[in-house]
């Protein structure tokens, strides 16, 4: 597999957004959109899965620790293995979860999903620098930081290819070091499916 070519290092820019975009181009490597709020382009090193939070959290055990999951208000976001987006309606046929209408979406390539924030990042805070450099100092608050931003329940580590611990097909029946992406997305839509039936059952009942 041939890897994306590590993007050059953005020069220091003052302000929340300039850091955190810093962190995830320089520390990480990944490709961000033009303009605000930062926005991470997919389908370059990953993909993105995203499925209501409460069905998310079930669908853990099939990751590895390093494989980079985040939050957004009641909604999880996984990565997987760039491609796998596309892979994504064939496989849920396969399954035989193609019929269900799943709150189970993919973002691949052209699209975009918000950046969380970076880890200790928060309310008067920044991302971590490079080896030698404070962790943190004074910022000013910014929409990027207020409640209701996107975050890392497990965060990408620096330096960690995460191409090789992202979720795969090529895994499946193999000896490959990562996720099985068919156990994921099988335990995602099953537990979407939960999730939509136990919402139907709590409606009202309407009387004409």
């Amino acid at each position: 597999m041939v890897h994306p070519v590590p993007l050059p290092r953005r020069p220091l820019d003052p302000g929340t957004s300039g850091t955190v975009r810093q962190w995830y181009e320089n520390e990480l490597g990944w490709a961000t959109a033009p303009g605000e709020p930062v926005r991470l382009v997919t389908g370059v090193r990953f993909d993105v899965l995203e499925v209501p939070a409460e069905a998310g959290f079930a669908a853990l055990r099939h990751l590895g620790p390093a494989s980079p999951v985040a939050l957004c208000a009641e909604r999880m976001r996984l990565l997987v293995a760039a491609g796998s987006a596309e892979e994504l309606p064939g496989l849920l046929d396969w399954l035989e979860w193609g019929a269900l209408d799943l709150d189970l979406t993919a973002t691949g390539a052209g699209g975009q999903t918000e950046a969380p924030l970076p880890p200790g990042c928060g309310p008067g805070r920044v991302p971590p620098g490079p080896a030698g450099t404070p962790g943190s100092r004074p910022l000013p608050l910014s929409r990027a930081v207020a409640q209701g931003a996107a975050v890392w329940l497990r965060p990408p580590e620096p330096g960690c290819k995460v191409e090789q611990v992202l979720p795969t097909l090529s895994a499946v029946g193999g000896g490959g070091g990562a996720p099985d992406l068919v156990r994921l997305v099988d335990t995602m839509a099953t537990q979407c499916h939960r999730v939509r039936l136990r919402r139907a059952c709590a409606q009202p009942i309407a009387f004409s």
